[in-house]
Formats: structure tokens, C-alpha cells, sequence
């Protein structure tokens, strides 16, 4: 047997036994690779729990819409009528100083 035969033999079968085994490399990035996909999941797992908690947020706030609608229709009557609440101010403080003026009269206790 011709050397040039007995090494393309011996490459042969190295390459087979290349085939078979990892290199330090591709078993370092296929560990590599699982951690990242783990990793993937748990940032995926925690977005969807993100994601419910929002929607809560939003459906309780949607719960309070009517409330808030009611109280700017009051707040608009409100706005509308700024001198009514004046006037009545007004002659609340009115009364109130009439009724002042007035001396209120004790009866006298015996003892």
C-alpha cells in the first residue's frame, strides 16, 4: 500500500470521528443557545403577564368612565352658571348679616 493511500485513509476516518464528536466550540454555543432560549421564554412569560396585568388596569379604568362623564356634565352646568352661585352667595352673606343684627334675648334664671 502506497503512502498516499494510507492518508487519505487516516483523514478519512478522522473526519468520520470529527463527525461524531462536537468541538469544544459547538458544544459551547449549543449551551449557549439553550440559555438564550430559556431566557426567551421567561422574558415572553413575563410579558404576557405584563399584558394581563395592563388589561386589569385598563378595564378598572374603563369601570369609572361613566362616573367621570357624569361629573363633567356637572362640572359644564357649573361653568355655565358662575353668576347664579355669585347671587347666591350674595344673599346668603345678606341673610346672614340681617339675622346678626338681630339681638337675641335670654330669660332671666331665677335661682
Amino acid at each position: 500500500m502506497s503512502t498516499a493511500s494510507r492518508n487519505a485513509g487516516a483523514s478519512t476516518s478522522g473526519a468520520q470521528a470529527g463527525v461524531g464528536e462536537k468541538s469544544l466550540f459547538e458544544q459551547q454555543r449549543e449551551l449557549l443557545l439553550k440559555e438564550i432560549g430559556v431566557s426567551f421564554e421567561h422574558v415572553l412569560h413575563n410579558i404576557n403577564k405584563l399584558n394581563r396585568s395592563l388589561e386589569g388596569v385598563i378595564a378598572v379604568g374603563n369601570e369609572f368612565s361613566s362616573v367621570e362623564a357624569l361629573w363633567s356634565s356637572f362640572e359644564n352646568v357649573m361653568a355655565k352658571y358662575p353668576d347664579a352661585e355669585a347671587e347666591k352667595n350674595t344673599s346668603e352673606e345678606a341673610r346672614d348679616t340681617a339675622e346678626g343684627d338681630e339681638e337675641t334675648v335670654l330669660p332671666e334664671h331665677k335661682s
